[in-house]
């Protein structure tokens, strides 16, 4: 039976932090829902007596009856003061929270020099202030701030420190790389030190300023520490936390430990992403693990080695973690990445005949004027349904106009789209905040009394790429468009030394893949206007 550990997410409190993020309380409660879902043990929902976001997060949440302890946090009592005054301590034992985290020093560089206070009165605050939480009926756990730091330091007064926090009831005593600039043999060294002379339970809290978080908490927990402390995606003050969508799978998959059950893993690349989107922060393509292109395979090498058995190219499989293999095709494709895509896609190929080579030829000919389809899984995939025929029309643009007026100080964008959808014409004006957006509003406006799921689709990314600056303002230009239903992320391209001409045929590309994964149990639309030169509509 493997070891249990549980896993503490502070998305909602240290992850707010991170440069960029902000989140309202209504976006808190909904990740709350996904990472409970996804098994977590802990959800650190921020201070709720810092701001009235947190204050109406709890009041929220209360609601909610999660399986994960809801966990409020703030800091040890004040110098020189008593718990029952200290207005803190208080928010914590009000919030409804069942556990409460309790930040206090332990490196006496900080005690003396941000705290200003005598080391003897810092373990007083440790000591009284959790007494006073567990006292309340809440599980109290302690984050020994900057312990790596100040163990370096002065290792008596850290672990001073850490003997307070046990004395007083902590159920957890979490060590923490505050300043993220602990090596791992360090970190594995000191927790075990820990371990043999703190009779607690131990977690682990690192942050990534060396790019060394998800490899420190490995090393604590095989030192012995059972909590894992980290944000989905890593996200966090400065360069961030440790990130959980790395450390679990590691943990579980790979270490032998259990975090949560095989079921609630496969919800990790979709909770990932959902985050993201939440947090209106792109994800990297290359996340271990979660992106878009961690099982990304484009030479043609490998995809002829992975067709054959995937282990010789992926160190687990995808579904395991709720991703998926992707196959890239370019200028670099071979024949294997032209079979294996259609392969995936349910097309019936043979490759003795002579469309996988000319399809090959296409690509790099389309490559060669600009395109790229590695950055653009899903205009790719809609090229080779092309090619390889069998698709029934299920729109055709017939013309769209742009008009952009300055009226009153300010820009007014108009676009209209005329469309003939089920032997029907329709004909829409929508306005935007610019050409793309008013031509994407009507062209949902058009379709979405035909696809009413289109309501589901965004644009989560829009990405101009100058080809030839030598030719200035007349250059060609892609167009790089990522979408996303909050379940899957698309990317289309579009080429044109006319931007909003690369800018639509992107966006008919990026609608015409949402509805052919809307309607693959019935029918493969074919949307005519985003071919890619493959038609002349």
């Amino acid at each position: 039976m493997s070891t249990p550990l549980w896993i503490f997410d502070t998305t909602l409190r240290d992850g707010t932090q991170g440069e960029g993020i902000s989140l309202t309380a209504e976006d808190k409660v909904k990740i709350a829902l996904k990472l409970d879902a996804m098994g977590v043990h802990y959800i650190e929902g921020g201070n709720p007596g810092s701001n009235s976001k947190d204050i109406e997060f709890f009041r929220r949440v209360r609601e909610l009856n999660l399986n994960a302890k809801l966990t409020a946090f703030g800091s040890t009592r004040r110098k020189n003061s008593v718990c029952e005054h200290d207005v803190n301590l208080k928010h914590l034992i009000e919030s409804g929270a069942r556990a409460a985290t309790l930040v206090g020093k332990s490196w006496d560089f900080h005690v003396h020099t941000a705290l200003q206070t005598t080391l003897e009165e810092n373990l007083a605050m440790i000591n009284e202030s959790l007494a006073y939480v567990k006292n309340s009926g809440m599980e109290a756990l302690f984050d020994a701030e900057h312990f790596f730091d100040g163990f370096k330091a002065n290792p008596e007064y850290a672990l001073a420190a850490l003997s307070k926090a046990k004395e007083a009831g902590a159920a957890w005593i979490v060590l923490c790389d505050t300043n993220g600039g602990t090596l791992p043999g360090e970190i594995g060294e000191i927790v075990s030190r820990v371990v043999r002379e703190i009779d607690a339970p131990i977690g682990i809290h690192t942050h990534n300023d060396c790019e060394l978080a998800v490899a420190n908490t490995l090393a604590a927990v095989a030192a012995g520490a059972r909590q894992i402390q980290g944000t989905i995606n890593g996200y966090g003050e400065r360069c961030g936390n440790a990130n959980l969508c790395s450390i679990i799978p590691t943990l579980q998959l790979k270490m032998g430990y259990g975090c949560v059950s095989d079921e609630q893993l496969k919800s990790l690349t979709g909770v990932a992403r959902y985050v993201s989107e939440i947090a209106n922060v792109h994800m990297p393509v290359n996340q271990p693990y979660v992106g878009n292109a961690a099982f990304a395979h484009k030479g043609g090498i490998h995809v002829s080695a992975i067709m054959k058995d995937s282990k010789t190219y992926e160190h687990i499989e995808p579904h395991l973690v709720g991703n998926k293999q992707r196959v890239l095709v370019s200028e670099l494709a071979g024949q294997s990445n032209i079979l294996s895509k259609a392969q995936e896609m349910g097309l019936d190929v043979n490759p003795e005949n002579m469309k996988s080579r000319e399809v090959i030829d296409r690509i790099k000919e389309l490559e060669h004027q600009g395109y790229q389809f590695e950055g653009a899984d899903a205009s790719l995939e809609l090229l080779l349904r092309d090619a390889y025929g069998g698709t029934a029309q299920a729109f055709i643009v017939d013309s769209f106009k742009i008009m952009v007026e300055r009226t009153g100080g300010a820009m007014v964008t108009e676009a209209i789209v005329k469309l003939s959808v089920a032997g029907e014409q329709v004909y829409t004006v929508a306005e935007g905040n610019g050409p793309v957006n008013a031509l994407d509003n009507a062209l949902r406006k058009a379709l979405v009394q035909y696809y009413p799921g289109i309501r589901d689709i965004h644009l989560s990314d829009y990405k101009v790429r100058v080809l030839d600056e030598k030719d200035t303002t007349a250059a060609k230009v892609r167009v790089l468009i990522e979408s996303t239903n909050f379940k899957d992320t698309w990317s289309t391209v579009g080429v044109s030394s006319n931007v909003i001409e690369a800018s639509w045929e992107a966006l008919i590309d990026s609608i015409r893949y949402a509805l052919l994964g809307m309607d693959k149990d019935e029918y493969v639309p074919e949307f005519v206007g985003g071919t890619h030169g493959l038609s002349n509509h």
